[in-house]
């Protein structure tokens, strides 16, 4: 061994330390969370602007990260080569070839990554200035890389993000709770959360034929029976139809005005002024604005203008939480289990909701609820009694009122002893 050997036997140990460190910073990269950026940041922690910047542009970084580690590793390879082939003729090609391969997996993949993993923050604010430096002096080579593989494959290199989507989190939350890191009900919160930016507000609203409103020449008393009678708080109030509403009334506003011995005021002159929303808004952003408005309870309209519905805060809040349900609720369970495949539902259940229960793929495109799909599939007003079948499921209408589905039994059949059809 010449003293040319031994520089070249150190000049592989220092790419492979390299490559070991390169792969501590993409980890570090891949796993750094903006927020915590941020956090270290307001903390004053060493590192922590080098930090901030590789969270606000990753890609930028990784793409130099890659680069430098693909550099180490071949260029270890190739030393670490040189010096076998000189001493071990033709069979130093395969020896150097099969030692790298062990000693990079284990010394410069494995044990650096997974050190990361278990100190993600740690290591991300000791290499953070480092790989800032080594963009500034590769970047540009880098990014000129890119460009290139874009000519070859158009595309936009490496995507700005995000680096976990929203499938990865749902998919992330269901091993949690399996493997009993979180609880089962925040699995279900964070499923919720997902479903909840997609919610429409017809989805959640309450119907029309739901809805609970006054005339507005009733007088306060009757306003107040009509509270007290179904435990609202706030009642709409409509001229000639309930096409026209002209406010809403707060009990609050009611007591106020009975407690200084107003019985005899006009609805109009105590009723606040009504806030519209069309049913095909999303119900997140309805969130918003009730909140920034400072009001509970809004009046849907469908695309013609009518009165659709009313969705109040809590209707909102339940997509998120599930049912709220205080001292004056007295609704009928939503879904009452028969047997193992026969259910009986309320018509106004969400289609989605009833294909998680059956684990099957009911359209859900034209119809929100299993009274609507039924009203599609039969074509018609059903009576009580009649039935429709969709591939393996028989959808009975258990009990309608008047041109309302109120219940549905559904009985499902074992795939191969069904027959698709409807009727």
């Amino acid at each position: 061994m010449t003293s040319i050997d031994w520089w070249e036997l150190i000049a592989v140990l220092a790419l492979v330390a390299g490559a070991a460190l390169l792969a501590s910073a993409e980890v570090s990269i891949t796993r750094m969370s903006r927020f915590r950026a941020y956090h270290f940041q307001e903390e004053g922690k060493r590192g922590a602007n080098a930090m901030v910047r590789i969270a606000e542009n990753p890609a930028r970084y990784l793409n130099v990260v890659l680069l430098l580690t693909l550099l180490t590793q071949l260029g270890g390879t190739t030393l670490a080569g040189v010096v076998a082939i000189r001493h071990l003729h033709h069979l130093g090609e395969l020896i150097a070839t099969g030692a790298m391969t062990l000693i990079l997996f284990v010394f410069a993949e494995v044990s650096p990554k997974t050190f990361t993993v278990q100190h993600t923050d740690r290591v991300a604010l000791r290499v953070a200035p480092f790989i800032v430096a080594l963009a500034a002096a590769v970047g540009p080579l880098a990014a000129g890389l890119i460009r290139l593989s874009n000519v070859l494959l158009p595309g936009a290199g490496l995507p700005q993000g995000p680096f976990v989507t929203e499938q990865e989190i749902r998919a992330m939350a269901e091993v949690a709770s399996e493997d009993k890191s979180i609880e089962e009900g925040e699995a279900d919160l964070i499923h919720s959360i997902f479903e909840f930016g997609d919610t429409l507000v017809r989805e959640v609203m309450v119907p029309r034929p739901d809805m609970v409103a006054a005339p507005i020449a009733s007088g306060v008393q009757q306003v107040l029976d009509l509270m007290l009678k179904h435990g609202y708080s706030r009642i709409p109030v409509f001229g000639d139809t309930i096409d026209q509403i002209e406010g809403v009334v707060y009990a609050k506003d009611l007591l106020r005005h009975l407690h200084a011995g107003k019985d005899t005021v006009p609805i109009d002159k105590i009723m606040r002024e009504p806030y519209f929303v069309p049913d095909s808004k999303k119900v997140s952003d309805l969130l918003r604005e009730m909140q920034q408005r400072r009001v509970h309870i809004a009046i849907v309209l469908d695309e013609y203008g009518s009165t659709a519905g009313l969705v109040t805060i809590e209707d909102l809040l339940e997509e998120i939480v599930g049912e709220i349900a205080d001292e004056y609720d007295r609704e009928e369970p939503e879904i009452e289990t028969v047997d193992p495949d026969t259910f009986r539902v309320a018509g106004r259940m969400s289609i989605d909701d009833l294909n998680e229960l059956l684990e099957a793929d009911l359209p859900h495109d034209e119809w929100d609820t299993v009274g609507g799909l039924m009203y599609g599939l039969l074509g018609a007003v059903p009576t009580q009694g009649e039935t429709v079948s969709f591939e393996n499921l028989t959808f009975t209408a258990e009990k309608v009122q008047g041109r309302r589905i109120a219940k549905v039994l559904i009985v499902r059949t074992p795939v191969g002893q069904s027959e698709n059809g409807s009727g």
